[in-house]
């Protein structure tokens, strides 16, 4: 029986034959080896002799195993026709088993799916394996129908267990051949069936097991049990001994294809892997495509087969042979993944030819038969993004990504991402913004997987190399994809686009070609952190790299660097550069409208307000439509102090062009809060038409937040309409019952409208907040932190903003009445004097340098003698007389209308007068203070420096007699040291002298001593313990030679009392022999003193 793919006919045995018997005289021999292809001739005779049913089955058999399915199956209906007609139906069963076994074998060869609409590999005319197999099962029943004993035989069992095992019903299967292994556990044919079933079950153990065993049994057997052996053994991670086994195979069976065919796409694979060197990976490749194309010629049906050629093809660009390859993988494949791999092929083939609707039907085809394919789902996902079917695109990629079975696959993170922020119809703003967000979650993962924008460090040392496959560092290498990432973070994170952009510089500079967008890109993220050196080197790289691209290309990109380069070198002071820069732009495009609006704002600043008022009419007679431009021209009018010209254009731009301009609804607000602000109508018809104005501008205002939330500059004026109350106390409505009442409000609005600011200024960094927190906290007269936010609001505008100085000069001057003092009056005095050179014409400052200048000779000559200085009080009259002359001349002033009160600057003037004329009583009165408190300060110094001087002394006599006293000390120490030299010389000699008397007193006592007296012995040694008391008297003399001198003293009784303790000892004394002065006193022992330092041990026990 055939139970793989293919039928393996068997080499026929030299000689055989078989004997037809014709009635029963007659028999005729058939030379099996030399069958005639067409069996009509052996039907005639096997008819004719109504042969038994074996000689039918084995002369089909015999047709079947030379290859002959035809002659084979000619054969087995001949049978079934001649039995049935002769009324011999019983025996037909094993007719039908080997009809059964023929269309099985049949269906082993058959397309499984035809394809309607097939290009190059057309086969409507073959029959599917499904019909085979349904005339393999109604064999199979017509078999079991009729009574006989092969009902249960191990034939039937097979017959049904091949017929299961190819319809892919395993578990009736593996009862089928268990049942025969039961009967007889050698069979061949239940062994490989069994063992196929576990290895499809991913037993590989079990199945490795049972096909050794079949190769035990028979090692020819075909199919080969040694296939099976190797893809154990390459599942268990045996790959070598898999490689081994199926070269065995071949050198066995030299014609089998499978084998082949394993090593082949084992060999393929190899060629893949990067690790290898580039010589090895084609030897590997080339070798592998050798071994699939002989397979494929030896069986070209194998689907698998088909599918590796295709791929080989399809790389070659031989795409019509590819698509042919395909084609025949899926028609003939028997797995859902190879279904897959041809579709897919098939796709590729198309998309490669420019096919999209049937590229677009194959994918989706291999999408629906494996709905978690990642190729197949990126292909599909192409091809309706090329239909502009953006939203199916993005489903397609979505179902591969998420749950269930969420698949892993970074380029389709990547495509999603991308697909995510691209803007499409039906897809609202928020819509967008949550899609964006999204986009930038899917991109971290992916930089997270590849370690991109890490330790700069290790991706030079190339540490992340290795840990990520061949197609992710491909991806990593995608300049798109980093573009991506940096236009995705533009407006959240300029650190991570600045990342971003330089790794796309980075695989673009990899290239030779440098995209000059990149460096434009980088520029401007450098000129937006203020980095302008920088700025000034990427835009002129990418000046230089934009000129060697084609015209067509070049020539836009040149001019939006240019411009860009332009605005760095306004910004560096460079005038001449920029103005040529802009001028080479104009000469170029002579419409480019940025370009003009730079150069009438360079004209504004050198105080040409004229030429550039000339230069943006005529930008606006060529695009009067640009809002753009008219935004800035608005702006230019405002600056220009033409508010009513400004308010005629802005309302223009509303109503003409567009209602819902932000920034004109901003810019009408801000015109209608100034005009009713500064109106000095204070008619009944005027307070009206201010609070008409003031609410009006609130309506602007309120109007583009709802239209853009975000729009920081009508969250501001909202904020200064309540801070300013200008809806009521400052439009004309109704005071307050009382002044306490009115203060109490005013701080409560300030209050509000400092959480408004400090809300903006999170999301914008611009000096307008803080010089509005400034206002606000004026208003709550708190001005330490009025001048705190006034000065960080200056630092914005680098010390060059008139309004902001002259808020800083009131916050001063308040402060200096408030704690009445002149060096904040002072500090006021130099902020108004640095407004007054910003704005030289302006009257109302020079009224205010006179006020302040006054106010500070009052302040000064109100304060005490002690707080204030001669020189400080000459400098507030030096002052006062230049107030005095500035409030003549503003009092003068021939202008009929300005900025002050002519009456009043007159009255301050004669109030100067008044006050300059007790100048010489003020001089004279802080001279004779200061000379008074001179002369007291130099008398405390005077005293100062007595006390000082005498208490020097004393220090000094002190130190001297204590020096003194140290010296009388040092000589009573050396003579009292000489002295004790002295004594011990003396007491050594006198111990000397002792030791020779003892030593002359113990020679006579030896002299003196009886010969006999001893121990006994003749002549002998004293006896040992005679000796140790001896030396204990000596250690107890020591000891007392040791103590004080006191105790070393002793009476004459105690000298006795220890005689006549031990008389015995007497002998031996020494050191305690008594002495008798010639007065005849009691004896007594000998005072001895010791030395200073023992210089031996001797010394301290003489």
């Amino acid at each position: 029986m055939d139970l793989d793919d293919r039928d393996y006919p068997a080499t026929p045995t030299a000689g055989r034959t078989m004997d037809i018997e014709i009635g029963t005289q007659e028999v005729i021999t058939i030379e099996l080896d030399t069958l005639d292809p067409n069996p009509d001739d052996v039907l005639e005779l096997l008819k004719e002799g109504q042969c038994s049913v074996w000689v039918w089955t084995k002369l089909a058999g015999e047709y079947w195993r030379r290859g002959n399915i035809d002659g084979a199956d000619k054969i087995v209906e001949a049978a079934v026709d001649s039995f049935t007609a002769n009324g011999a139906q019983a025996s037909l069963p094993p007719i039908y088993l080997l009809r059964a076994n023929l269309q099985i074998a049949r269906a082993a060869s058959a397309p499984k799916l035809i394809l309607d609409n097939s290009r190059m590999d057309k086969l409507q005319n073959e029959k599917p394996k499904e019909e085979y197999y349904r005339g393999a099962a109604t064999s199979l029943n017509l078999a079991i129908q009729e009574p006989s004993e092969f009902q249960s035989s191990i034939l039937s069992f097979l017959t049904r267990g091949a017929h299961q095992l190819a319809t892919n019903s395993l578990e009736d299967a593996l009862r089928s051949f268990e049942g025969v292994l039961a009967q007889k556990p050698t069979n061949i044919v239940a062994l490989m069936g069994k063992a196929r079933i576990l290895l499809t079950r991913r037993q590989f153990p079990q199945a490795l097991k049972i096909f050794q065993q079949v190769l035990q049994y028979n090692p020819q057997c075909l199919p080969d049990p040694r296939i099976g052996i190797g893809l154990c053994l390459w599942s268990m991670d045996h790959k070598a001994k898999a490689k081994a086994a199926w070269h065995r195979s071949i050198e066995v069976n030299p014609t089998g294809w499978v084998a082949q065919l394993l090593l082949g796409l084992e060999a393929v694979n190899s060629g893949k892997d990067e690790s290898k060197s580039r010589e090895e990976r084609e030897h590997f490749l080339v070798a592998g495509t050798t071994m699939i194309e002989k397979a494929f010629r030896a069986n070209n049906k194998s689907a698998a087969a088909a599918n590796a050629l295709a791929d080989v093809f399809l790389r070659r660009g031989n795409q019509k042979t590819a698509l042919k390859l395909a084609e025949r993988a899926i028609q003939y494949a028997d797995t859902r993944s190879l279904i897959t791999e041809g579709y897919i092929r098939a796709g590729r083939v198309s998309h490669a030819e420019g096919s999209t609707g049937e590229a677009m039907k194959h994918y989706n085809a291999a999408v629906e038969t494996y709905p978690k394919h990642i190729v197949g789902s990126i292909g599909l996902a192409q091809m309706q993004m090329l239909n502009n079917e953006m939203p199916a695109a993005i489903h397609s990629l979505d179902n591969l990504l998420q749950p269930p079975n969420p698949q892993r696959s970074l380029e389709a993170m990547v495509m999603l991402a991308s697909l995510r922020v691209t803007p499409r119809p039906g897809v609202s703003a928020s819509e967008l913004t949550q899609e964006k967000a999204r986009a930038r979650d899917a991109l971290d993962k992916v930089a997270k997987e590849l370690h991109l924008y890490e330790d700069p460090l290790l991706q030079a040392n190339g540490l992340n190399a290795n840990s990520i496959a061949k197609s992710a560092r491909e991806l990593s290498e995608d300049m798109d994809m980093h573009a991506e990432v940096a236009r995705l973070w533009q407006e959240e994170n300029l650190d991570r686009t600045g990342k971003a952009l330089r790794e796309a510089l980075r695989i673009s500079e990899s290239t030779g070609q440098v995209d000059p967008r990149l460096l434009n890109n980088l520029g401007t993220l450098h000129h937006l952190d203020g980095n302008l050196a920088e700025a000034r080197g990427m835009y002129e790289r990418a000046l230089v790299s934009a000129s060697q691209q084609p015209p067509e290309i070049g020539e836009g990109m040149s001019t939006s660097i240019l411009y860009n380069l332009a605005r760095v070198y306004e910004e560096q002071g460079d005038e001449s550069m920029a103005k040529e820069a802009y001028d080479k732009l104009l000469t170029r495009h002579p419409e480019y409208v940025d370009a003009k609006i730079r150069q009438a704002q360079m004209l504004a600043d050198l105080n040409r307000s004229n030429d550039a008022h000339e230069l943006l009419k005529q930008a606006l007679s060529s695009q009067n439509g640009n809002l753009n431009l008219r935004a800035y021209y608005t702006h230019f009018l405002i600056q220009a102090n033409l508010p009513k010209p400004a308010k005629e254009f802005v309302f223009a731009t509303l109503k003409d062009h567009d209602k819902h301009d932000i920034y004109s609804l901003c810019a009408a607000g801000w015109i209608m809060y100034h005009q009713a602000r500064e109106s000095r109508d204070l008619s009944p018809k005027g307070a009206d038409e201010r609070r008409r104005g003031f609410q009006r501008a609130a309506e602007f205002f309120e109007k583009s937040l709802q239209l853009d939330p975000m729009c920081a500059f009508a969250a501001q004026a909202l904020a200064i309409v309540t801070a300013e109350d200008a809806l009521g106390s400052l439009s004309g409505g109704a005071p307050s019952t009382s002044g306490t009442e009115e203060a109490q409000k005013r701080f409560k609005n300030a209050r509000d409208a400092l959480e408004v600011f400090a809300k903006v200024r999170e999301s914008i960094s611009d000096g307008s907040v803080y010089f509005n927190m400034g206002h606000c906290h004026y208003a709550r007269d708190d001005y330490d932190r009025a001048v705190e936010s006034y000065e960080t609001a200056n630092r914005f505008y680098n010390g060059h903003n008139a309004p902001v100085l002259l808020c800083l000069c009131r916050s001063w001057y308040a402060k200096a009445n408030k704690d009445q003092s002149f060096v904040a009056m002072n500090t006021a005095l130099g902020y108004a004097q640095k407004a007054l050179h910003l704005q030289p014409s302006d009257k109302a400052i020079l009224y205010n340098i006179a006020m302040i200048q006054q106010k500070a000779a009052e302040m000064m000559f109100a304060l005490p003698h002690a707080k204030r200085s001669l020189a400080e009080l000459q400098r507030a009259i030096e002052h006062a007389g230049h107030a005095q002359k500035l409030f003549a001349s503003l009092a003068a002033d021939p202008s009929s209308q300005v900025p002050y009160s002519k009456d009043i600057a007159d009255q301050r003037r004669k109030y100067g007068d008044g006050m300059l004329r007790k100048v010489e009583e003020h001089l004279v009165g802080q001279r004779q203070y200061e000379a008074e408190a001179q002369a007291k300060l130099d008398t405390a110094r005077q005293k100062r420096q007595e006390e000082k001087e005498r208490l020097e002394t004393l220090e000094y006599q002190k130190m001297a007699e204590l020096r003194r006293q140290a010296e009388e000390l040092a000589e009573e120490r050396r003579k009292a040291r000489e002295q004790a030299l002295q004594w011990s010389r003396e007491v050594k000699m006198e111990s000397d002298e002792e030791r020779e008397k003892q030593e002359q007193r113990r020679s006579r006592k030896a002299a003196r001593k009886p010969k006999g007296e001893g121990s006994g012995d003749e002549g002998g040694p004293a006896p040992e313990p005679k000796k140790k008391k001896r030396v204990r008297k000596k250690d107890r003399e020591g000891e007392a030679g040791e103590v004080d001198g006191d105790d070393a003293l002793f009476s004459e009784e105690e000298g006795e009392k220890a005689v006549k303790k031990r008389p015995k000892k007497r002998a031996v004394r020494d050191d305690d022999d008594e002495e008798v002065d010639g007065a005849g006193q009691a004896p007594r022992k000998k005072m001895i003193k010791s030395k200073e330092y023992i210089e031996d041990s001797d010394e301290e026990m003489s």
